[in-house]
């Protein structure tokens, strides 16, 4: 409540109670003059511009709104315009007593809405009490423009505040707690119109500390774009100490108005789309309607012609395709168009249904298209398939007839045909001219056969000739083509008869001179076969490869083949005799000038192949004998390769071997002190590293036996991947053991152990590393620790400390311990140095002593690397004494050290 209240003054108010005491928490009027003089004048302006802003929606306005209302004409004009009612006729008179009235009017108006005006009375207002004036026009504004804004169950100033709070709630810099100060700033306005026109504000260009500018821009802009007009102003706003609640609630119920207005318009939007929905929906039907009923009707139309067609054709083919034709038509071309006329009566029917349900007129369809018409031309189409199955099969019937006896005629002049088909080119075959002697008799056997077969075929002849006559007889369509055909084959017949007899002439002839031919060739092939078989099998052992991989081997292939060599002159004089044979046959030949058909029937070997083989078999012996000398050069040269190489891989095998196992025992065994076992180590590794030249031979070795294609080597067990496998191992062993040594002497010195506790870890580790691994697995290091007084039982508290343990020198849980974790791990529980805490204390010196220290600083105090690297890596510094650019090297320091103590 504001300091201006009188409590004592609320017996004037006597409300109805109910949802009618909007005003019980708002200001009575008559507060003993006590109206502060700065809010009368913001009050006369708002309500002025308020009342305006209705009145000149009846072409009106008042200019002092004491003066202005005091007939009561334009306060009743006012009232209808707010309410949309009709008030009680005005009286016209200009006397006191007539005003008196028509104020009363009004104010019984406004009773009737639940109002009690009780310290308002139409005397006062007649004559001009500016108090009592803006009291009632409050009233009225409160009444008609802030009662019913009610959020959530809220009392009408309540639901106003609670509404502006919600709008201006994304906005940081506004506080809508009131209907005064909140205000002064005029961001809340200005936040208003920007949360519901975003367009019409530039926000983020506001500032909270120029009130004039933001007042003024949401006040031109509120009566620029939302109508709503000035009733507050800007400088008095700023001036006032604390502006006039109820002018700002005047003017921002405006406000209310003009955006919540939008919500009614959407609404109304909305139920207009669902209207058009429907409109379209329908008209989507519409159209479907008409679609579907032109498409049926235009099928109608092309394919009742098609049925009316009564046009007999030539063929059986023919008509059989017609009514397999009218058959598809029945079975898938009609049925999908009797379901679209039944669907689209139904389409029609719901979509009358549908119109009528919401007030549509109801539809018709274009000329031609209604449900009749399609009706109409279905009865057509079903009148056009009425008797055209059945002349299809009448006129099937009558072409079978024709088709039986034309099929027959064809099928027996086909059959002729084909019978007849090359024999008069295998009549004129001269075949016997090239046939050997067997040929000869078969193909005279073949002749009879044929002869016999000739004479049989007369009888179809004479069947094909009447059938032919009696086509014509019965005007077959095709008849021209049927007597060509008949011609044809009687013709054909006739040739065939003479062909026949010369044939038979010839063969018998050439019959005779052949088999005299025939004894010579049996003898010549008699013999020439085994010779070439010979000949053959000597050619395959002389061009054999061979693969051999010793002496003994190729010394043997050697004297097999001088074996051979000496069977050739006994081979050369059946080789001559063969060929007398062959000259006979050409010389008989000559004198009975038979032509000697093809080649020798018993045979396929000719001389001059003979020939060629022999000539072969010769030229390959002095090859093979040249290939048998350079291999056995080849074994002996493999031979000495294998040894050259097994002789040095057996030499360096075993050294590597002894290397390795010195190494081993150098580790383990402990003689003298860390830089005694370094020094002995490094001269282990110069002695390896002066040993690489003779890898490198032998190495060599191998290529070229691996060029010669050697597989194997008995001389020795090494092979060079053994070889190499052994020195890769040695190299990297010397390598790890000297770097062991060198990280144990760090070890050593950076924790300051004694080479004695170093010899005693050595020792203990070497005690439980059974296998001389140089690793120690869980279990044997949990031994090794308890045997060096480390308190890990079998109890909880044992276990979680092995664990903590484990953790530490088996970070990536391995399994295993190597000798540098352990001592590692040794050192740092022997060593008692706080190492975070002095790297600190060495920071806070190059601080100066403060708590945080500067990136200057660093680089004034350490080399450029390292001051980068802390820089880099030190987080800002926070503490209360903190200044920009201060850095932590506390927590950096304990980073440093928590990392690996984890």
């Amino acid at each position: 409540m504001d300091h201006h209240h009188h409590p004592q003054h609320h017996h004037h108010h006597q409300y109805d109670g109910g949802e009618n005491d909007y005003m019980q928490q708002e200001d009575d009027w008559d507060r003993d003059m006590l109206l502060d003089p700065a809010w009368e004048k913001q009050q006369r302006k708002t309500f002025t511009a308020w009342c305006n802003s209705h009145l000149r929606k009846a072409g009106t306005q008042i200019e002092n709104i004491e003066e202005d209302f005091r007939d009561g004409l334009k306060l009743m004009l006012l009232l209808e315009v707010i309410s949309g009612e009709r008030l009680a006729k005005p009286e016209r008179g200009k006397m006191r007593v007539h005003k008196i009235s028509n104020v009363n009017k009004a104010l019984g108006f406004i009773a009737s809405k639940g109002v009690k005006l009780v310290s308002i009375g139409a005397e006062e207002i007649v004559d001009g009490n500016a108090k009592m004036t803006l009291g009632m026009i409050w009233t009225i504004i409160l009444r008609f423009a802030i009662q019913d804004i009610s959020v959530e169950e809220t009392s009408a100033k309540e639901g106003l505040l609670l509404w502006c709070q919600r709008k201006t709630a994304p906005y940081k810099n506004v506080n809508i707690q009131n209907f005064h100060i909140s205000w002064k700033d005029g961001l809340g306005f200005c936040a208003l119109i920007h949360r519901h026109r975003p367009e019409l504000i530039d926000y983020n260009k506001l500032r909270k500390d120029d009130p004039m500018t933001n007042l003024n821009t949401a006040f031109d802009v509120a009566e620029k774009y939302l109508d709503i007009p000035k009733m507050l102003d800007a400088e008095d706003i700023v001036s006032t100490l604390r502006p006039d609640e109820k002018a700002v609630m005047t003017y921002v119920s405006c406000y209310y108005h003009a955006f919540s207005g939008k919500q009614k318009a959407e609404t109304a939007a909305n139920r207009i789309c669902k209207v058009l929905a429907v409109n379209q929906e329908n008209e989507q039907l519409m159209e479907d309607y008409e679609k579907l009923a032109s498409d049926l009707l235009e099928w109608i139309r092309r394919t009742i012609p098609w049925l009316e067609n009564r046009v007999p054709e030539n063929t059986m083919q023919a008509m059989q395709q017609k009514l397999e034709d009218f058959r598809d038509y029945r079975r898938l071309h009609k049925p999908p168009k009797v379901q679209e006329k039944c669907q689209l009566e139904i389409n029609f029917n719901t979509l009358q249904t549908k119109l009528r349900l919401s007030n549509r007129p109801a539809f018709m369809p274009s000329e031609g298209k209604m449900v009749s018409d399609i009706s109409n031309s279905w009865g057509r189409l079903e009148g056009a398939e009425k008797g055209y199955e059945e002349w299809l099969l009448n006129e099937i019937r009558r072409l079978e007839r024709l088709d039986h006896l034309a099929e027959k005629f064809r099928q027996k002049a086909a059959i002729h045909e084909a019978w007849t088909d090359g024999k008069e080119e295998m009549l004129q075959h001269k075949d016997f001219e090239t046939a050997s002697l067997s040929e000869i008799k078969a193909l005279l056997k073949k002749h009879e056969a044929f002869e016999s077969d000739l004479a049989a075929h007369q009888d179809r002849v004479e069947q094909i000739a009447a059938i032919a006559q009696e086509l014509n007889e019965l005007e077959y369509y095709d008849s021209p083509s049927v007597n060509a055909r008949c011609q044809r084959i009687c013709d054909q017949w006739d040739s065939l008869g003479v062909l026949t007899q010369k044939r038979s002439e010839a063969l018998q002839r050439t019959e005779k001179l052949l088999e005299t031919i025939d004894q010579l060739y049996l003898e010549f092939a008699k013999r020439a076969a085994p010779f070439n078989n010979w000949m053959e099998g000597a050619m395959e052992d002389l061009q054999d490869t061979f693969i051999v991989h010793t002496i003994e081997e190729i010394q043997g292939l050697s004297t097999a083949h001088e074996q051979f060599k000496a069977t050739l002159p006994e081979a050369d004089k059946e080789r001559q005799a063969i060929l007398g044979i062959h000259n006979e046959i050409a010389k008989i030949v000559q004198t009975y000038h038979v032509n000697m058909a093809g080649q020798n029937p018993y045979t396929t070997i000719n001389p001059q192949e003979i020939n060629a083989k022999w000539d072969k078999v010769r030229q390959l012996v002095p090859q093979r004998d040249q290939a048998l000398i350079e291999e056995h050069a080849r074994q002996q040269n493999n031979e000495r390769l294998r040894r050259q190489f097994a002789n040095q891989a057996n030499v360096i095998g075993p050294w590597i071997q002894t290397k390795m196992e010195e190494i081993g025992r150098i580790s383990i065994e402990m003689h003298g002190t860390l830089e005694d076992q370094l020094t002995h180590l490094r001269q282990y590794e110069k002695s390896i590293v002066n040993y690489k030249p003779k890898i490198d031979q032998l190495e060599g070795d191998h290529q070229l036996i691996q060029e010669a294609l050697i597989f194997d080597n008995k001389h020795t067990n090494y092979t060079m991947e053994h070889i190499r496998v052994g020195w890769e191992q040695l190299l990297t062993t010397i390598a790890r053991t000297i770097n062991e040594i060198e990280n144990q002497i760090l070890t050593r010195d950076a924790k300051g152990i004694s080479q004695e506790q170093m010899n005693e870890f050595r020792a203990s580790f070497n005690h439980f590393d059974r296998d001389h691994s140089g690793t120690l697995g869980a279990e044997e290091f949990k031994a090794c620790l308890i045997s060096l007084g480390f308190d890990i039982g079998n109890d909880a508290q044992g276990e979680a400390e092995f664990a903590r343990i484990m953790s530490i020198v088996d970070p990536n849980r391995l399994g295993v311990v190597t000798f540098q974790a352990f001592i590692d791990f040794m050192s740092r529980e022997t060593a008692d140095t706080d190492t975070a805490d002095q790297v600190m204390a060495s920071f806070k010196v190059l601080a100066g002593d403060k708590n945080y220290i500067l990136a200057d600083e660093l680089r004034r105090e350490l080399p450029p690397d390292q001051a980068e690297y802390c820089i880099a890596r030190m987080t800002p510094y926070s503490g209360p004494d903190s200044v920009p650019g201060a850095l932590d090297y506390m927590s950096f320091s304990t980073a440093l050290y928590g990392e690996s103590d984890l």
